[in-house]
């Protein structure tokens, strides 16, 4: 397929709205973050990168000091503790989980293993882009279906596109940057189904943020023995995205696989505040509350001005600007705000984070003085 420029794949992706279409993902998958974001003294209020500001709690501090004696110490015994303790959450075996630094790394490891020497990674755009931006730099092929018209993954869509060359079908539910939830049937269906002729893998890290009640995890399919590999992660509603700890679960054989591909695995302080911060139910309580609390607040923003947004199951709200997402964010940088990157084809939409809830106050100000 020849190389299409930017411009002319974003409007041929744009005006085909919820159509499919095979495209190369190279410049859709491209991101460079601005320089200054993560830098802490600019006293920018940072609503860019779904974390949750709140943490760490009184129990993780505790935790973090009751580390300092065995930070000399290698932590590998330390990985086989927290895995007992998530696989007795999740209902899973120990063995079928894999400890890994923050989500990334099993995402990556996953892209490796499955996209390597040309694997055709089979997903839909936008979606959370980390496995297949690392899978495309060892030679997969990324196979691109467009959300439907209801800015879903194109689950039916996504099932025909599957073929011989197929390594991996990537689903991120719910979906960043959209917040958008799949309908649990339907992608329990989907995935039993798919997961007959390829691997499936579903990012799951805000499924902790999910306000349908009773909602399951895919990982009831781990335990049927399917092709199925579940991502999670503490960054999010723990609150403990510096300190890069998650975890994948699958079958024993592929999650043995996978952890033969990690690249660096977590630190002993990581493991021991993802130990506390599962055992601090109060925390994630206060965590949940606020996270609603300011999408409340944004919703109510945007109801005010007639703005299009989506209803949202995360800790972000994507939301309609109706203009180049680049002039938005450089408004809202004006008023001291970081607001979510580009999400190609979607170039007139923002992505928004709960941050504080003074933070988001300062937010929704800047919003009613930039689009009234």
């Amino acid at each position: 397929m020849q190389q299409q420029s930017r411009r002319h794949l974003l409007r041929n992706l744009a005006a085909l709205g919820g159509a499919s279409m095979v495209v190369s993902p190279r410049e859709l998958l491209a991101f460079t973050p601005p320089r200054d974001l993560n830098d802490p003294t600019n006293g920018m209020v940072r609503l860019s990168s779904n974390e949750n500001p709140y943490s760490p709690s009184e129990k993780m501090k505790q935790a973090m000091l009751d580390t300092h004696a065995d930070l000399c110490r290698y932590p590998n015994a330390k990985f086989g503790d927290l895995a007992e303790l998530i696989a007795e959450r999740e209902g899973v075996a120990p063995e079928n989980v894999v400890v890994t630094s923050g989500s990334r790394e099993g995402l990556n490891a996953t892209g490796l293993v499955y996209g390597m020497n040309g694997g055709e990674i089979l997903t839909c755009l936008p979606t959370y882009r980390a496995l297949l931006t690392y899978a495309e730099k060892f030679g997969a092929y990324i196979n691109v279906v467009p959300l439907d018209k209801e800015l879903q993954f194109n689950l039916p869509e996504l099932q025909k596109r599957i073929n011989a060359n197929t390594k991996l079908v990537f689903v991120c539910n719910p979906n960043n940057p959209t917040g958008r939830l799949l309908d649990a049937t339907k992608l329990q269906a989907f995935v039993r189904k798919a997961s007959e002729r390829t691997m499936v893998f579903v990012d799951e890290v805000y499924f902790d943020y999910i306000e349908e009640a009773g909602y399951p995890s895919m990982s009831s399919l781990v335990l049927e023995g399917h092709n199925v590999i579940i991502s999670r992660t503490f960054s999010k509603v723990y609150g403990l995205a510096g300190m890069r700890v998650g975890f994948l679960m699958a079958r024993a054989d592929i999650a043995a696989r996978l952890r033969e591909r990690l690249m660096s695995g977590t630190n002993i302080m990581a493991l021991n505040l993802a130990k506390a911060s599962l055992e601090d139910n109060e925390f994630k309580s206060f965590s949940l509350d606020k996270n609603k609390e300011g999408k409340k607040m944004i919703y109510a923003s945007l109801d005010k001005l007639g703005m299009k947004y989506l209803p949202s199951h995360t800790n972000f709200v994507f939301f309609k600007t109706g203009a180049p997402i680049e002039e938005v964010q450089n408004k809202f940088k004006d008023e001291g705000i970081y607001v979510g990157r580009p999400f190609p084809p979607f170039m007139d939409w923002c992505r928004i984070s709960t941050g504080k809830v003074e933070e988001v106050a300062k937010f929704t100000g800047a919003l009613e003085k930039i689009f009234s």
